[in-house]
């Protein structure tokens, strides 16, 4: 019904035509190279349409054939044509003769249309082509066009394949454009069909997976066939067809392949123009008798040109308005004379934009067309799909919506099972243990930080995926000799795995061969290495703080000091001190003996101190400094001491790879074909060179098949191999085995990702999940989780924290403190039995005692531990005179040499006031019990004067300083063997013992006040006074002096000076002496 009525349209049209004035006919002339080619029907139907549509002019074809490789041919054929008087040529409609029509048209300026492909003319040639317009695409153009679709691919690399010369002469404008990546582009021309398998396993092996295929339309189909049957189309293949014509082409055989195949056109089929044009083929076809269903998206790109040429020419020519002024031309090619209209006609064309089937057709100032339309198609289940257009101002213009392509994309994935290539090394992916009686299959088989990662994505994504190991277990890396890849590249590139994931770094190498996501993980190589052994505590380690020569100078500097106080205390003559200060001293003492110098030395420097000090400038100078020196020496031990007793110090005898490539000792390795090994072998820094070349050289072999045996390597060669690795690894394996650590930093800086083959189509997707996951925080928790948790993760660092920064001290630290005790304290054990025994002796002679019994009274005594006083030991009274002797002089050594530091040791110590009083109540008992052996002894006056010096000499508290002691000096006559017949002397002086005696002893209430006056307890000092006191001394010195003048005079007048008188010196707590004649001691007096 739709034919019957155009039929209709048509009739009334032509006898409308007829009715009217006849309209001017002109000739065109258009040259085929064949009979009943496409492009002629398009041109006669094209001149049928516009003759029905124009009304002003009529034009008549004149069809011409020739072989355009001819170029003799091609120019009869011109000329026969020009002779009919043709008002422009069309044609050929191929390449080949285009430049003799072109020639002849400039020079009898006759229009010349072209609709086919031609090459870019060099500027010099084109002024020869000013008569000629080409509607089809400028091809700097076209070339510009693909490169920049091809850049939109984002392929790293591909291989163009082309058939002839003609085809690569177009390709090397695309080549001249620009490479759409730095990588290198293959070019192989297409050999000789029908067979072409050969040809694409050459393909095949070089790991190409992207395709640009620029040949005849009627060899594509036939490549791709033969591609597919080569698994050459699978889901990660590209093949992008440059042929304008290929959306005519039956792909029903290929719908259902994976392969990405594209390709572009020039017209858009549902544009109605291209409708029409079908529908006129239609029609031709009828009244040649041939049914033929014609499909706008089958009509091919020449055909379509045909018809915008013959569009432009008839509206450019009806919009000029000199149809009435065109005379047909009378030329002959043997004359150059040219036809007046012609140059006018083409420079209007040229100046015009025409709306045509193609699109806008516009010519630059060569006559190229400059502005066209390419549709960019992917072919799908259901047929070509468009998914963006390019055109010179615009570029590549998506026509598909970005979430309709996600979502077309996701679509896909969730049908498809991600087939992931890995390979078993831990934490990444690691044999899963089966509990009792489980059968394990599938991914239940494996677990670790790959499959995890990998189950994230795909929650994300909404796809399955099964783990697949790589046969060969390895990495991936290239091989020359055979130039083919291994391990899990090896998978990627043979189609088996739609992705690879583990500890597979990113190298520049493997870009070449796959593709990678993001990276999910940072790392660098560093070294492997066993810990050094602990050294052995060392007994004596508390020295450590200090070196040997320090120890010896302290020691040096401790003697020179030592001699130098006591030589210079020698001579300077404020450390000679009075023994007896009360006195006017007959001699000095100095107390800085080489004993005491040392003391104060040691106590110093233990920070200790001592009982005395030097008074004189220089020997307070050379204490000074020796305090500053002991102050600084001490510190300086103990800051250190600790770090010495505490950090075992483990130094390693590497400490970076510098020190590993300066020695020859240590031998290092790495993993055989990894990364790391390609690190050194490739590195350009001198450090690293000499380190490879060392590895290289080595034997036997220092490299390794995995990772497992590197570590066994480092913990069997104790100290003598190191294995370099990536750091992630090396973590992990510390993390569980203490006897290992890192040495040094990062020697470079490298990151994994997961692994697809070039042009997937989940790349976006798969990208896009992996940053979502790093944003979120996930992949750091499955490195924490996988690293320091899993596994026995984390056994080292719980070791280390929890002996905390300061580990505890065995007793082998300290061994050598607690040695040094021990031995001082056997040390003063002996001196103490030696003082013990020699007290014995002494002892043995004053009470006239066998040792044995010497011996045993002083143990059991000393065995008494709660008895705290002890008497001196004295002669008996029946001992004689001798024994009194004795004792009396011992009392009065002890008392001297005591008086030079009862100051002292009356200001470090006092006893309660209970044993005070205890104390002068025992002193008293006993002074009482003295008078009364005097009264009863029959002795002799020299004896008793020297017993009741005795007496006297006997402190009140011993063991009590800050008692008042009790002396009477015996009266110097004895001394000097004075008369014996002075018994009132002695009735004196026991008289002056009792009274004092009696005075002494205090009562229950001076007792119960002990304790309330303890510190206002006076000091009573010994003074022996000599004094002339009493009348009756005066007395008695006369009666001497009348009743013995026959003794010399002067051991008389000694007699009468030094009389002596006992008189007891209070020596108050304000310091004060009072000489009153009596002394105060607790609440009585004398």
């Amino acid at each position: 019904m739709k034919f019957l009525l155009l039929y209709i349209i048509y009739a009334l049209l032509y006898a409308s035509a007829n009715a009217a004035e006849e309209r001017p006919k002109f000739n065109v002339g258009i040259i085929f190279a064949n009979k009943n080619d496409e492009t002629e029907i398009a041109f006669r139907t094209a001149i049928e349409r516009a003759n029905v549509f124009e009304r002003s002019f009529e034009l008549e074809p004149i069809v011409e054939y020739a072989d355009t490789d001819d170029s003799f041919m091609v120019e009869k054929t011109v000329c026969k044509l020009i002779a009919q008087g043709v008002i422009a040529i069309f044609g050929p409609n191929t390449a080949g003769g285009t430049d003799v029509v072109s020639s002849i048209c400039n020079t009898l300026d006759i229009p010349h249309i072209v609709f086919d492909w031609t090459p870019s003319e060099a500027l010099s040639d084109r002024q020869h082509s000013s008569m000629t317009l080409n509607v089809h695409p400028n091809n700097i153009l076209l070339s510009r066009g693909l490169a920049e679709i091809l850049q939109s691919f984002s392929w790293r690399s591909y291989t163009i394949v082309y058939e002839t010369e003609r085809e690569l002469q177009q390709l090397q404008d695309v080549l001249q454009v620009g490479e759409p990546s730095n990588n290198p582009t293959t070019v192989r021309q297409l050999t000789e069909g029908p067979d072409f398998r050969p040809f694409l396993k050459n393909i095949k092996l070089s790991t190409d997976s992207c395709i640009v295929l620029h040949c005849s339309t009627d060899n594509v189909m036939k490549i791709l066939k033969q591609a597919n049957e080569l698994r050459m189309l699978g889901e990660y293949q590209s093949v992008f067809i440059t042929v304008l014509d290929t959306h005519t082409l039956d792909f029903q055989e290929l719908l259902s392949v994976n392969a990405n195949i594209t390709t572009i056109r020039l017209m858009d089929p549902t544009d109605y123009q291209v409708k029409n044009v079908a529908h006129d083929w239609e029609e031709h076809e009828k009244r040649e008798g041939r049914y033929y269903r014609a499909d706008p998206s089958q009509v091919k790109t020449n055909m379509i040109l045909a018809n915008d040429a013959v569009s432009m020419f008839v509206k450019g020519l009806a919009e000029l308005g000199i149809v009435e002024e065109l005379n047909p031309p009378k030329l002959e090619c043997r004359k150059n004379r040219a036809w007046t209209h012609g140059r006018r006609i083409i420079e209007f064309l040229k100046a015009r934009s025409v709306e045509a089937a193609t699109g806008r057709v516009d010519f630059n100032e060569h006559g190229e067309r400059n502005f066209f339309t390419l549709r960019f198609m992917e072919l799908t289940t259901t047929g070509f799909l468009d998914l963006a257009t390019w055109d010179p101002v615009n570029g590549v213009d998506s026509l598909e919506k970005e979430d309709a392509s996600e979502k077309r994309v996701g679509e896909k994935l969730a049908n498809k099972t991600m087939i992931i290539t890995s390979r078993i090394g831990a934490p990444f992916l690691l044999n899963r243990e089966p509990k009792d009686g489980e059968i394990l299959q599938g991914n239940a088989r494996y677990e670790g930080y790959s499959m995890d990662l990998i189950d994230a994505i795909a929650r994300l994504l909404n796809f399955k995926y099964e783990f697949v190991l790589a046969p060969d277990g390895k990495y991936g890396s290239f091989n020359k000799l055979t130039q083919s890849w291994d391990g899990l590249v090896k998978q990627l590139l043979d189609g088996n795995a739609d992705l690879g994931i583990c500890d597979l770094t990113m190298t520049s190498a493997r870009r070449q061969a796959v593709d990678f996501t993001p990276p999910f993980m940072t790392l660098g190589i560093s070294i492997l290495y066993a810990k050094p052994e602990q050294p052995p505590p060392d007994l004596f380690s508390f020295l450590s703080p200090f070196s040997l020569d320090v120890w010896l100078y302290m020691a040096t500097a401790y003697l020179g000091v030592s001699l130098l106080i006591f030589g210079l205390s020698r001579m300077a003559p404020a450390d000679w001190e009075n023994p007896h200060p009360c006195k006017e001293p007959e001699e000095v003492e100095n107390p800085w003996c080489m004993s005491n110098t040392t003391w104060l030395a040691v106590g110093s420097i233990m920070g200790q101190g001592c009982d005395i000090l030097p008074k004189a400038a220089s020997t307070r100078l050379v204490t000074g400094m020796w305090w500053f020196f002991a102050l600084m020496m001490l510190n300086s031990y103990t800051a250190n001491l600790a770090a010495f007793l505490t950090m075992s110090r483990m130094e390693s005898s590497i400490e970076s790879a510098e020190d590993l490539a300066a020695q020859s000792k240590i031998k290092y390795g790495a993993l055989l074909g990894g990364s790391t090994m390609g690190f050194f072998r490739d590195s350009n820094f001198s450090t690293y060179q000499r380190m490879w070349t060392a590895m290289e050289t080595a034997r036997p072999s220092v490299f390794t098949k995995n990772n497992d045996e590197g570590v066994d390597r480092v913990l069997k060669g104790k100290g003598l191999y190191a294995f370099l690795m990536e750091s992630t690894t090396l973590e992990y394996i510390i993390e569980r085995n203490c006897d290992l650590m890192q040495v040094g930093g990062w020697l470079d800086y490298k990151t994994y990702g997961i692994a697809m083959p070039f042009n997937s189509p989940y790349r976006k997707q798969i990208s896009g999940a992996v940053l979502k996951l790093g944003e979120s925080g996930m992949l750091s928790e499955l490195k924490r989780k996988w690293w320091k948790e899993m596994h026995g993760g984390g056994s080292c660092s719980q070791a280390e924290s929890s002996g905390g920064d300061t580990p505890e001290l065995d007793l082998e630290n300290v061994g050598g403190v607690f040695l040094v005790l021990g031995i001082g304290l056997l040390t003063a054990i002996l001196i103490g039995m030696c003082e013990f025994l020699w007290n014995i002796k002494a002892v043995a002679i004053e009470e006239k005692i066998s040792l044995s019994e010497a011996f045993k009274a002083e143990l059991m005594f000393a065995l008494r531990f709660w008895i705290q006083t002890k008497p001196v030991h004295t002669a008996s009274s029946s001992g004689g005179s001798s024994s009194s002797s004795s004792s009396s002089s011992k009392s009065s050594k002890s008392s001297k040499s005591s008086s030079s530091s009862s100051s002292s040791s009356t200001k470090r110590s006092k006893r309660s006031s209970k044993s005070y009083a205890r104390s002068i109540s025992q002193s008293t008992k006993s002074i009482i019990n003295g008078t009364h052996d005097l009264e009863k002894n029959d002795l002799s006056v020299h004896d008793k004067l020297r017993k009741i010096s005795s007496m006297f000499s006997l402190k009140s508290a011993p063991s009590v300083p800050s008692v008042a002691n009790v002396h009477l000096e015996p009266p110097p006559a004895l001394k000097h063997n004075s008369q014996p017949n002075h018994h009132h002397e002695v009735d004196k002086h026991t008289q002056m013992v009792r009274e004092v005696a009696q005075q002494t002893t205090l009562t229950s209430d001076d007792r119960s006040d002990c304790d309330e006056v303890e510190a206002q307890q006076p000091e009573i000092d010994e003074i022996p006074i000599t004094q002339t006191h009493q009348h009756h001394n005066h007395h008695h010195h006369h009666h001497h002096h009348h009743h013995h003048k026959h003794h010399d005079h002067n051991h008389h007048q000694q007699l009468d000076d030094q009389q002596p008188v006992m008189q007891l010196v209070e020596r108050t707590p304000n310091g004060k002496v009072a000489r009153n004649g009596h002394a105060s001691i607790g609440s009585a007096e004398v």
